[in-house]
């Protein structure tokens, strides 16, 4: 089979859910372009800024496009490509992106507020409790997940570690330049992504040949001092920065395809279980994560973009089309795995990792462009650090938040208000426990597990948006249905999880399933019990 009719298909299915599913849970929602966003009524000019759509979805996907939709579906192709693309269209279209899309809105109709506000909102504060917590932990993963797959991609492409190094210089520069400077946006954004690509021939010319341990340590410090910077000064001009390699490298790897016309040699199906991952349900499910759902991607929407949204009728954009881009990319990752024979996918998956994979397969496709292999492959793997570490420094900063939030306490001295008021003590434990699960010696054993409580995350913010639905009186079919099947799929791989490391004698890892596991059933537990007690009882809530 072409692989150019399987990016065509998919390409299609999602324009037109967007067309359509995306307006009718628009409708669901009440979408409207009239009503006062949070960006406007309770504008600050530090976090709560009015920006344009295209802007924003700029910002909104870099934020939520790391390494994820790359990794899951080049681990997962090992089931064989169709069962993967299934739930990566199926996903994305009804799961994925309608939990993005509501995830925005609830928070918009909650002052702009997180998912954990919300749920303390509509379903108790011990609700927010477990949710903080699990939140925390969730992010935990993420932190360690992305700084593995960073250290070992600087590792195998190490002109990716020099351009990355000049990449963060840059974008320092950058947000200076426009925030203290005067500087116009349209000449620095010129300028700037001429410099970007700059960095990537200096990395080419001169690559960084340092030992994983080194780039972990470095990465740790990097997002310890990430998560503490003002974000004008890092962590905007990054994501802004970001998003134009992102979608470069969407169309170099579309247009390539196209060109080169590769031929899935790949297999169909393999079998209802692999040896590497385990049986097809739940794994194949948790294994994809985020290029199908991902509950991160709730964390960024409540936590940074509804406090920019400049119109309500922009969230269907942002939210439901952000998540298709993402499958989108899902796809083209899923192609780059299933374009070889099944033996070397697995000798390369084994020896470089998936990213690397993914550098190679889409740098082969950039070749019919007339771009050399060497450069192609090191402008993806540039591309995939720089999407990791924006989810490192995204990921961190909101476990620092989470933290903080959780050790919230009226008392004006003591450990819980130091946790809670210092910045840089929050994000030291967030780093630190990040750090033990790095050198736990797991490896990426830890993905399985980041998955499912990724997944895991996602049903929770469901639930939530589900209690909200009911507590106006309104449907909430088109969340209760995902959230049940999530919590089907993610509570059955933990189980799985928790039983297979405990043989293997991985007690870090069972006891961190075990913890996520009996968090989600305490707060499945309040959730169920806030809709029994107050389906019929209008809420407190103002919903304007």
């Amino acid at each position: 089979m072409s692989a150019i009719l399987i990016v065509l298909i998919s390409a299609v299915l999602f324009f037109t859910a967007y067309l359509t599913y995306g307006r009718y849970i628009a409708g669901k929602l009440g979408l409207d372009p009239s009503r006062k966003t949070p960006a406007h009524e309770l504008q600050d000019g530090v976090d709560y800024v009015p920006a344009k759509a295209p802007v924003l979805l700029g910002h909104h996907f870099a934020s939520i496009a790391g390494a994820g939709p790359i990794v899951g579906p080049i681990f997962a192709a090992a089931f064989g490509w169709l069962p993967v693309l299934l739930w990566i269209v199926i996903g994305g279209i009804f799961i994925g992106a309608v939990h993005d899309f509501s995830s925005l809105v609830a928070s918009l109709r909650h002052r702009g507020l997180s998912i954990g506000e919300v749920i303390e909102e509509q379903i108790g504060p011990r609700g927010k409790f477990f949710f903080l917590i699990f939140a925390w932990s969730a992010l935990v993963l993420v932190a360690a997940v992305f700084t593995i797959i960073v250290a070992k991609t600087f590792v195998s492409v190490p002109s990716a570690g020099t351009s990355s190094i000049l990449f963060i210089i840059l974008a320092l520069i950058f947000g200076v330049s426009v925030y203290n400077r005067g500087v116009s946006l349209l000449p620095a954004s010129v300028i700037g992504v001429i410099l970007l690509f700059g960095c990537l021939l200096i990395g080419l010319k001169f690559p960084l040949n340092l030992s994983y341990n080194t780039w972990v340590f470095l990465l740790l410090g990097y997002i310890f001092v990430a998560s503490v910077t003002p974000v004008w000064v890092l962590l905007q001009p990054r994501d802004y920065l970001n998003s134009f390699l992102l979608y470069a490298v969407l169309i170099a790897a579309v247009t390539g395809l196209f060109i080169s016309a590769p031929k899935i040699k790949g297999d169909l199906f393999y079998g209802f279980h692999v040896d590497s991952l385990g049986y097809l349900f739940p794994v194949l499910f948790v294994t994809v994560a985020c290029g199908a759902i991902s509950g991160f991607h709730s964390m960024v929407a409540s936590g940074t973009t509804a406090k920019q949204l400049d119109r309500e009728s922009d969230a269907k954009l942002i939210g439901y089309g952000g998540m298709l881009i993402e499958s989108l990319l899902a796809v083209i990752a899923l192609l780059t795995a299933v374009v070889m024979v099944r033996s070397e996918y697995l000798a390369q998956i084994q020896e470089a990792g998936p990213v690397a994979v993914f550098s190679t397969g889409v740098g082969s496709f950039m070749t019919s462009l007339g771009i050399p292999f060497a450069v192609g492959s090191s402008f993806v793997a540039l591309a995939v650090s720089a999407f990791a570490l924006t989810s490192l420094d995204t990921a961190t900063r909101l476990g620092r938040f989470a933290l903080q939030e959780l050790f919230s306490a009226k008392a004006s001295s003591g450990f819980k208000h130091t946790l809670n008021t210092n910045r840089f003590l929050a994000t030291f434990i967030t780093v630190g426990v990040s750090a033990l699960m790095v050198f736990s010696g797991s490896g990426m054993a830890i993905w399985p597990i980041f998955g499912s409580a990724n997944q895991l995350l996602a049903a929770l913010a469901f639930l939530a948006i589900a209690v909200w639905m009911v507590r106006q009186g309104k449907s909430a079919r088109f969340a209760f249905y995902p959230m049940i099947f999530m919590f089907a799929v993610t509570v059955t791989a933990l189980w799985q999880l928790i039983f297979k490391n405990f043989q293997k004698g991985d007690f870090v890892l069972s006891t961190v399933g075990t913890l996520l596991l009996i968090l989600a059933v305490f707060l499945a537990i309040e959730g169920f019990r806030s809709v029994k007690l107050r389906k019929r009882t209008p809420s407190h809530v103002k919903v304007e």
